[in-house]
This record gives C-alpha cells, sequence and structure tokens, in this order.
C-alpha cells in the first residue's frame, strides 16, 4: 500500500518513481536476467540473456467494497501488517481467475463476515508509485449481519460522525468515505471517482 504523504494528480500522469520488484532468474530456464530494452519495445524489462525470455510486469489490482446498512459505513480494524491496528474497509489483491466484483466479494466477506449486494463500481485509483490499481465497490449489507475475520481485529458500523478519520490506514479508504458522505449529502447520486494517487520520491 502507500504512506499518508500520497497527494492526487490530474489525469494521466506518469511517475518514474515506480518500485520495480527484482526479477533475478528467469522462469523458464532458470538462468540469470539483466534489464534491457527488447526489440521494438521501449522500456527497460528483466530480459534472460540465455534463452530471450521478456519477463513483463504489470500493476495489480487491489479490489474491495464500501459496505453500507442504514446509513452507516462497516469498517475494519487490520489485524496484519501494514498499518496493523488501523481502520480499513475490506478490500485486498486479485485472485488469478477472479472478477474484480467477485474479488470485492470475497474480501468483504474474508475480512468482516459480510454479505453484500454490489452497487456498482465506485472509486478507481491509480496508485503508479507502487504500481497498484484500487477499485471500491459501493455494496448493501444484505442482512445486516457481521463478525470479525481472520484479517481483523474488529468490524463495526460507524456514522459519519463516528469514523475514526485520524486511524484511517490508507489515503484511498479516506477519499472513498469522504466522497460518499459528500454524495450522500448531495444530489444523492454516487458516480464513480478516479483519481491518481501519486508519491514524488526525492
Amino acid at each position: 500500500m502507500f504512506g499518508a504523504n500520497s497527494i492526487g494528480r490530474g489525469p494521466g500522469r506518469r511517475t518514474r518513481d515506480a518500485i520495480i520488484p527484482p526479477v533475478n532468474y528467469c522462469s523458464r530456464c532458470g538462468r540469470e536476467v539483466g534489464r534491457k530494452i527488447p526489440p521494438g519495445d521501449n522500456r527497460e524489462r528483466f530480459v534472460c540473456g540465455h534463452c530471450g525470455a521478456i519477463h513483463y510486469q504489470n500493476p495489480r489490482i487491489v479490489t474491495g467494497c464500501l459496505p453500507l446498512w442504514e446509513g452507516r459505513v462497516l469498517l475494519c480494524r487490520r489485524a496484519i501488517e501494514p498499518r496493523r491496528g488501523l481502520w480499513t474497509l475490506p478490500a485486498g489483491f486479485l485472485e488469478v481467475g477472479e472478477t474484480v466484483e467477485a474479488g470485492a466479494l470475497r474480501e468483504t466477506w474474508e475480512e468482516a463476515r459480510a454479505r453484500v449486494e454490489l452497487l456498482g463500481l465506485y472509486t478507481l485509483f491509480s496508485v503508479p508509485h507502487i504500481s497498484q490499481v484500487h477499485m471500491f465497490f459501493r455494496g448493501s449489507l444484505v442482512d445486516g449481519e457481521f463478525a470479525v475475520g481472520d484479517e481483523s481485529l474488529d468490524v463495526c458500523l460507524f456514522d459519519e460522525h463516528a469514523v475514526p478519520w485520524d486511524e484511517l490506514a490508507f489515503p484511498v479508504v479516506g477519499k472513498t468515505l469522504q466522497h460518499y458522505f459528500t454524495d450522500r449529502a448531495g444530489a444523492g447520486r454516487f458516480p464513480v471517482h478516479t483519481e491518481d494517487i501519486v508519491v514524488e520520491r526525492r
């Protein structure tokens, strides 16, 4: 995830400060790889000097839910790092072969033991410095029931005034909550909100 000094920038912005996990050995032949620009490409990739395999690295998808029940939002207090002990919306990395909607439902069950009916995509954040994309769906609790999941210390419904704003784990959580309460107080419409979260490294 990312730190509290993350800031929003305009659409289409690309950062050169992305954290690129190293690839040391070729998954095809086991030999060492190096970084170079392959023919016909314009970016450095990890390329095997023995068999020529190109090891592409692509952003990871984080999918989650903004669970709602009778005007309140459901938050989870994290039991794992990073940001253990802080509050978040149920979310996590998308699994292979899983749709983003199915991932949001799964994460909501795993972290909050809650079943929700998804109401549509609500927020979408590009986080290029850690090569991630975060998306949250609005969801209505099916029966109002929830419990502490394996990755949570506590799970609780909050009115707007009771949200622990200074104890939220990640900026995208606070931004998603702010959008929701603002939209609800306004025209009552909930459009999709998109934003780039860019950290300039010095």
